[in-house]
């Protein structure tokens, strides 16, 4: 068990999905694809990456953070069915088709009112839905002039790591698309085989680092932060290393002592880094972790302050 639940509803794999239903594979433009499970595509967006970026969020975590702020894209919805009759718009239903529940979405009609996320007991949506490749390029493509590239975030992008792979590749081969930057947003979990198959094709990884003692990491995320400290050092090795984010949540990780140990172990790995330090928000958060105070500016700018005096200059606070 990790956290508030375990993992076996979540589905997951390195590779790609399990229990959740196998990644689908088909043929497209010639060659062989993955289909990913999205929870959804944000068209625009100056916060996940450089520049003004199509995000794309898929389905499925393997860490359960305290501070997540879309706890609904953690788990993989295992059609239980305990929505279908809550739907105030009558878009859900429950079929057998396949000789297996799988709960159905009528989204002529759904509004997206989010009382199925509100009623599943794991805290999953329905609404998620599996994307072919050749689908989100047609969507890049939509918004290609208006975009310096796009990023796969979550969920975590590296539990579909053969999905991102094939659409990085697809980016990167199609004309008028190639100039788009490829990154990913990561909760760093990812084995190093998993970093070396993504390297050919994407431009960079932000990495989130929750804490860099490895009994808090576990009290915030319910996983141990030895996969993470390994990939931030691996990523800033191979030259993939975007930035590391930094999010602070107060009475957590956000003492001075412990921002300034963890800024010598980074500027130890790279002094050039680029780090973001990000004050935590309630907003999504589950209701029992409301209660978490919000990071003051003030507080911000003295931790900003003690990681430039331990000699990072690459500091953005957010």
């Amino acid at each position: 068990m990790t956290g508030e639940r375990g993992l076996i509803n979540r589905g997951l794999t390195n590779g790609g999905l399990v229990n959740g239903g196998p990644v689908n594979r088909g043929l497209v433009n010639g060659g062989l694809v993955n289909s990913g499970l999205v929870n959804r595509v944000l068209d625009f967006s100056l916060v996940d990456g450089p520049g003004n970026r199509l995000v794309i969020f898929v389905q499925g975590c393997n860490f359960d953070c305290i501070a997540c702020h879309n706890p609904y894209t953690i788990d993989v919805c295992d059609s239980c069915g305990g929505c279908v009759e809550p739907c105030p718009d009558e878009a859900l239903s429950l079929t057998f088709d396949r000789g297996t529940p799988e709960v159905v979405v009528d989204r002529n009609v759904c509004t997206e009112c989010d009382v199925c996320i509100e009623v599943c007991p794991i805290n999953s949506t329905p609404l998620a839905r599996r994307m072919e490749v050749s689908a989100l390029l047609q969507r890049i493509g939509s918004v290609a002039p208006f975009i310096s590239g796009i990023t796969v975030s979550g969920g975590e992008a590296t539990r579909q790591a053969d999905f991102v792979v094939d659409l990085f590749s697809a980016v990167k081969s199609t004309p008028g698309l190639d100039r788009l930057t490829t990154m990913v947003d990561t909760n760093g979990s990812a084995d190093r085989a998993t970093w070396d198959r993504l390297a050919p094709v994407m431009d960079g990884a932000m990495v989130d680092l929750k804490a860099l003692d490895p009994e808090l990491h576990l009290r915030m995320t319910g996983q141990d932060n030895a996969p993470v400290l390994e990939s931030i050092r691996h990523l800033a090795a191979i030259g993939k290393l975007y930035e590391v984010r930094l999010l602070m949540v107060p009475g957590h990780n956000d003492s001075a002592e412990t921002v300034k140990r963890t800024a010598e172990w980074l500027l130890a790995v790279d002094p050039d880094m680029r780090v973001k330090l990000i004050g935590f928000r309630r907003h999504g958060v589950r209701p029992h972790h409301a209660h978490i105070a919000e990071a003051e500016p003030e507080h911000l700018a003295i931790l900003e302050r003690t990681l430039r005096a331990v000699g990072l200059s690459g500091v953005v606070v957010v």
